[in-house]
């Protein structure tokens, strides 16, 4: 199959597309479903499929490490992005802490029980009417921090000294950060958990696992006014395999995901046009004709555009945001999740060729 990456096609009024609203956060999918031939395949347990044309059943080949589960990853980032969108919006309530270790920690059953640990301090300290979502971050030499996101539910104002939140983490440094002003605080938090700052170690890292400096891809981003660069993908492989990446507490919820004509989302963006979208059109190999589109839209109400006339001077406003404010990265996310959801082999049989998103791109 070959996967055609294109800006994103006009939707049909009438078409019935997938919606989902998180907070200021709206995002429309909309799916041609023209999957004959392709699902050829069908799931029986965590370790067998059974192929319809045969009645063959086979076995999963499990991957050996998290790296080379690349649908698995991206489907976990998808999910943390849509619940940090879900419930922070960068009010004075929510703030974003790194916890890390002040030596080279590498056992993550560790890093668990220390962060349990924690949060039942911290609560102790600051009361239990508070929420959070944390999520494990491997680092190039192997040792784990964590970042994690706190929202308290009965204060419009939320400051806690640097000092007292290292007193209650009690393993190394923290750093405590404000979310004011960021407008996509998913995309803040999800969208490097992929990639690695580019350093002398991480580049023949990388080098060794893709074994040509042709097939590593170096991206330039500007954090906070400085720019900096990252080995896209480099730190998949630092994920052990299972290895649940996010927790969360109870008052943490999942988007919910509504279907209705693209005419009637209206009702919802008003005259707001899409920040972002995108297009993948899917082709057969021998035959080239079309196997399914996929056409993605992205609207961020905190940058919303009504004007037609000042398209090109808002997107290219948009494309200059730093790091933690730009969705580009959850828009590839996203378009991989929903093909290889159409179509089950590619999310499901570990041993075939991971499709990617990218210009006529082959399996």
């Amino acid at each position: 199959m070959k996967f055609e990456k294109s800006s994103g096609q006009a939707i049909d009024n009438n078409k019935m597309v997938r919606v989902k609203k998180m907070r200021h956060i709206v995002e429309v999918v909309s799916i041609q479903s023209a999957t004959n031939g392709l699902n050829k395949i069908q799931k029986l347990s965590k370790t067998h499929y059974v192929l319809k044309d045969t009645g063959e059943i086979k076995e999963y080949k499990l991957s050996k490490n998290r790296g080379q589960n690349i649908a698995g990853l991206k489907k976990s980032f998808r999910r943390i992005r849509d619940l940090i969108n879900n419930n922070f919006s960068g009010h004075g309530n929510e703030i974003h802490v790194t916890l890390t270790y002040a030596e080279n920690m590498t056992d993550p059953k560790r890093l668990y029980s220390d962060f349990e640990k924690f949060w039942k301090r911290y609560q102790y300290r600051y009361g239990k009417n508070c929420d959070y979502i944390s999520v494990v971050e491997p680092q190039g030499r192997g040792a784990w921090h964590c970042h994690l996101l706190i929202r308290h539910n009965d204060v419009d104002k939320l400051y806690i000294p640097s000092d007292e939140m290292a007193r209650l983490w009690g393993h190394g440094f923290i750093k405590i950060r404000s979310l004011k002003g960021v407008d996509n605080i998913g995309a803040y938090l999800s969208a490097y958990l992929g990639d690695i700052e580019l350093t002398e170690e991480t580049l023949k890292l990388a080098f060794g696992k893709a074994g040509s400096l042709d097939k590593i891809e170096i991206k330039e981003v500007e954090v906070n006014g400085n720019k900096k660069r990252y080995i896209k993908g480099g730190r998949l492989h630092l994920y052990p395999p299972g290895m649940n990446i996010y927790r969360k507490s109870k008052g943490i919820v999942y988007p919910e995901v509504e279907k209705m004509r693209y005419g009637d989302i209206k009702k919802i963006v008003g005259t707001a046009i899409p920040n972002y979208s995108t297009t993948v059109t899917i082709h057969d190999d021998d035959s080239g004709r079309i196997l399914n589109r996929i056409t993605y839209e992205h609207y961020n109400m905190k940058r919303r555009k009504d004007k037609p006339s000042r398209l090109k001077k808002d997107l290219t406003q948009d494309l200059t945001q730093d790091l933690t404010q730009d969705p580009t990265q959850d828009l590839t996310q996203d378009l991989e999740h929903d093909i290889t959801k159409s179509f089950n082999q590619l999310h499901h049989i570990n041993h075939l060729p991971t499709c990617q998103v990218s210009n006529m791109a082959r399996c």
